[in-house]
């Protein structure tokens, strides 16, 4: 059990990281919004569960059936969409099923978007904006930057664009995996968490971008040879910060993936779930050419104090909740 000095010290340290992105954010003009917490449709992204709600106030209000975000994303590009411009949330989010020593069921994301930026500008404001955390606790780390093919190149020496499912799963090694309904990013996947990223130095932000097409989520696709997804993600040591994105802005083309999202959710038995429908209406409208990240607070914090308990850096965790 923490000491009462133990847990003023995290909530201070997460006070003066508030005080400092607002700070962030500001100098550049970055407007703070917040968006709805409580949403008609929901995140059918397959490794993603949702929390659900229920309204039993008067039916002219909207659907009785109600999702806990799992992010901003879709709030705040209706604000782009309505011409807000460059804007950021700081609030709580929440996944079912994700509870332990990295994850909690509700935690604190900070998600912002920039019009006419692409996920490589992104890349080095959401650097500078770690560093800043950083020295918030007279830290810092240096920056290494990779696309997904050479990380695996240089790391496994193997190709993840043309490589075979056998190979990707030699390269696990001796690693008990049960196998059952894993497809191709499943293995890149178990690939990346398992053999890669624990091995990342622990005073070092690494970069990784120009994901497989397979991996797009929310982001365009630059159809070079191979075709990669215009994303990347941010660690700092061993641990994922951030995910961010040059993002999409075809409302057919993402209502497309939605529906493949809900397929591969029948595959494993999971159940569909509905879109957000406002999200579509607004990308019909019009997305201004952007991109976006969203950054995990807690993991930010984590890295800040030399933690790898996610509890050590909460008030109270899911469990004394």
């Amino acid at each position: 059990m923490r000491t009462t000095e133990a847990l003023r010290a995290a909530l201070q340290v997460r006070a003066r990281l508030y005080a400092s992105i607002r700070q962030f954010f500001a100098e550049r003009r970055v407007l703070e919004v917040e968006t709805p917490i409580l949403a008609a449709g929901a995140n059918t992204d397959p490794n993603i569960e949702s929390f659900s709600a229920s309204f039993s106030g008067h039916v002219d209000a909207g659907s009785p059936e109600r999702w806990l975000r799992t992010s901003s994303e879709f709030a705040q590009k209706r604000l782009l969409v309505a011409g807000i411009g460059d804007c950021y949330e700081l609030g709580r989010v929440f996944r079912n099923g994700e509870a332990g020593r990295r994850h909690n069921p509700e935690f604190t994301m900070l998600e912002w978007y920039r019009v006419g930026w692409d996920h490589k500008r992104l890349i080095d404001e959401t650097v500078d904006l770690v560093q800043t955390a950083l020295a918030l606790v007279r830290k810092s780390a240096n920056v290494h930057k990779s696309s997904y093919r050479e990380l695996f190149q240089t790391t496994l020496g193997l190709d993840p664009f043309v490589a075979s499912e056998d190979t990707l799963r030699a390269a696990l090694g001796n690693m008990h995996i049960d196998t059952q309904g894993l497809i191709r990013d499943d293995w890149l996947d178990l690939l990346l968490t398992h053999c890669i990223q624990p091995v990342f130095p622990r005073e070092r932000i690494t970069i990784v971008y120009d994901y497989p097409m397979s991996q797009c989520a929310l982001a365009r696709i630059c159809h070079d040879d191979p075709p990669v997804a215009e994303r990347f993600e941010l660690y700092v040591g061993a641990h994922e910060l951030a995910n961010g994105y040059y993002e999409l802005t075809d409302a057919v083309e993402q209502r497309a993936r939605f529906e493949r999202d809900n397929a591969r959710r029948r595959e494993r038995g999971l159940a569909e779930l509905p879109m957000d429908e406002n999200f579509l209406a607004a990308l019909h409208r019009g997305l201004p050419d952007c991109a976006g990240v969203a950054l995990g607070i807690e993991r930010l914090l984590m890295a800040m104090t030399d933690s790898d308990d996610i509890r050590d850096v909460l008030a109270f965790a899911f469990a004394d909740a």
